[in-house]
């Protein structure tokens, strides 16, 4: 067998952190060939969420790279803003360094709404597709004009047990993260409880934040690529009402409904939710 030096060994290997500015690096999942499909978690996860689609996906002939937000997982946890734009402008940098192109974005929760703003913000760049779980968009918390979801104080008071319990704040959430509080196993329950806690308290506040003020429904119309809404009916933190006004808001989308699925479709129904997002980046 021959012997590969250095060089040939650092060509094969990917970069694992990408730094999207001085002092600030973000972890990255990148695996696999073909066309790109890029991953963003929601709050308070990373891109270890995904770990029941990375090797479907890849024996699919795609390429995925799961992009961990900062503050969260393994990426660097800077004090300061963490606002939709500054997230989608961590994606853009990313994703120009890596040269991707036609990929399809994808984001989970909060990582859906921070994929809308990508597309309005930066006109599609890199992207030729769009697919939402369970997106936390186009407003979190309910309006005078907008009486969908969580009322404002309810996400005061989470941001306030941030500071006090945040192990409780994670618990509570935990307890409506799906259909019921049995459809995952307590394995699986604990593993998600461990990458949650690997963020920081700062920017699971700040994200907070940005979910309970941020109005993303001018976002929507600036989307014109084809986009799937991938919504559990029986989502307790992000309402099947939001994909409803999601698919009424984006003018190329489709909606395909979870029935047995709470917020983790991904987990609770993983086989469909894999199929239908390889049919979707397949098209």
């Amino acid at each position: 067998m021959e012997k590969q030096d250095d060089s040939q060994l650092g060509e094969l290997a990917r970069a694992e952190y990408i730094e999207v500015e001085p002092n600030v690096r973000l972890h990255i999942t990148d695996a696999g060939e073909g066309r790109p499909i890029v991953l963003i978690p929601g709050w308070p996860l990373s891109d270890e969420m995904y770990e029941y689609q990375y090797n479907d996906l890849i024996k699919k002939n795609f390429r995925v790279i799961g992009i961990t937000l900062r503050g969260f997982g393994k990426s660097d946890k800077p004090y300061g803003a963490y606002t939709y734009d500054v997230h989608a402008s961590d994606i853009h940098r990313i994703l120009k360094k890596l040269d991707v192109r036609d990929a399809v974005l994808c984001g989970f929760s909060m990582g859906g709404a921070i994929a809308i703003r990508y597309l309005s913000v930066y006109n599609s760049a890199h992207v030729s597709r769009l697919a939402l779980f369970g997106a936390a968009a186009p407003i979190w918390t309910q309006r005078m004009d907008f009486q969908y979801n969580l009322p404002t104080a309810a996400v005061d008071d989470l941001i306030d047990l941030n500071y006090k319990d945040r192990p409780k704040l994670l618990s509570n959430f935990a307890k409506i993260f799906s259909a019921t509080e049995t459809s995952l196993n307590e394995g699986i329950s604990a593993w998600l409880n461990g990458i949650c806690l690997s963020a920081s308290s700062h920017a699971t506040a700040q994200c907070l934040v940005a979910l309970r003020d941020t109005d993303l429904r001018s976002d929507l119309e600036k989307i014109h690529v084809h986009t799937v809404i991938m919504h559990g009916r029986k989502d307790k933190i992000c309402s099947f009402d939001l994909a409803e006004q999601m698919k009424a808001g984006i003018s190329n989308s489709q909606i395909v409904a979870f029935e047995n699925s709470g917020h983790s479709l991904f987990l609770e129904e993983t086989h469909k939710f894999n199929q239908e997002l390889i049919k979707f980046a397949e098209q």
